[in-house]
């Protein structure tokens, strides 16, 4: 008898993973399984002028992760206006050797887990350890995410800042992050002038639909970390060329290289070249590329995402499941 597929809601998510295990699982895991899985480019489909549904298939040729498994988006940036996410989803993940469909996840909540844990696992690399303050631009859903993956892997920050257009949404960020509590010896703070606090952040992490350069690389410190999240295709910029010349850039996977405008206009423009990218995600783990080498140099990370990384993350969050129940 086929046992009937589970369904993991966003709630049963939170219990399955912190932003630690997830970051310590990619780091173990994509090493041992990024060759082993097929992940074809994903679909992109508009579905009205203003939106998109796009589909991410992977799956494993190895029995050690015997998973097949399918991320289901829609984008709808104007949600912001309902008070609703922009993006929604859904994962599919089928055994790969019968077939059968073993679980139905809320895919909104593991991306934006997997997406916040592939930046702080980069950071890893990328940031100095003594890095002291982050910069957070957005305060959209994955801002919290992202501050407490970044704070899991640098420990040492002692200040957030969170910049966002709309100063009640940065605040709103702050007051759900304090009262959830467990930062202890961090302080934050909302909404200076971006110009004047990009310079602060040992760390500066990006995740806005931003379609004009809000990170200037003239303002960035010496020995920053960028990281930038936001974009997905070729109209959306979080930085400007001069933050991609004056950093040693690294990407998730070579998808950014065609889909992040960051990258694409600067190759256009000729501010660098494909060969100038310094390496990948997978590369850094590995050691078959140096992160960071120097504590003046500025390093930037690139995430476009992947198939890859959902499977992982889907993985983890369907044995986590099945162990305790």
């Amino acid at each position: 008898m086929a046992t009937p597929p589970i369904f993991i809601s966003t709630a049963t998510l939170h219990t399955l993973f912190t932003h630690k295990s997830l970051v310590d699982h990619l780091q173990s895991s994509l090493p041992t399984f990024t060759s082993t899985i097929e992940s074809p480019l994903r679909h992109a489909h508009q579905t009205s002028p203003s939106t998109s549904l796009l589909l991410m298939p992977s799956w494993s040729c190895s029995s050690s992760l015997p998973y097949i498994g399918v991320k289901l988006v829609t984008y709808h940036p104007n949600n912001s206006t309902q008070n609703l996410p922009g993006v929604h989803a859904s994962y599919v993940l089928f055994n790969s050797i019968t077939g059968q469909t073993l679980s139905t996840m809320d895919a909104t909540e593991l991306t934006v887990y997997r997406t916040a844990c592939t930046s702080a696992l980069a950071s890893k690399f990328l940031s100095r350890q003594d890095s002291e303050t982050l910069l957070m631009i957005g305060a959209g859903t994955l801002a919290p995410h992202l501050i407490k993956a970044h704070l899991t892997v640098r420990p040492n920050l002692k200040k957030v800042i969170v910049w966002n257009r709309t100063a009640d949404k940065a605040k709103r960020v702050i007051e759900n992050l304090q009262s959830e509590g467990g930062f202890e010896g961090v302080s934050f703070e909302s909404n200076a002038s971006l110009e004047e606090v990009v310079g602060l952040g040992d760390i500066v992490s990006c995740a806005t639909n931003s379609e004009t350069p809000l990170v200037k690389g003239k303002k960035l410190k010496e020995g920053a970390h960028l990281d930038l999240v936001g974009s997905f295709k070729h109209s959306m910029m979080e930085c400007d060329d001069e933050a991609m010349k004056r950093g040693k850039v690294f990407v998730d996977n070579e998808a950014a290289l065609v889909e992040a405008g960051e990258l694409v206009g600067a190759f256009e423009r000729g501010v660098i070249t494909k060969d100038e990218i310094v390496g990948d995600l997978l590369e850094l783990i590995k050691g078959e590329k140096n992160g960071r080498t120097t504590a003046e140099e500025i390093t930037v990370f690139k995430s476009v995402g992947s198939a890859v990384v959902d499977l992982l993350t889907a993985q983890l969050a369907y044995e986590t499941y099945m162990k305790s129940h």
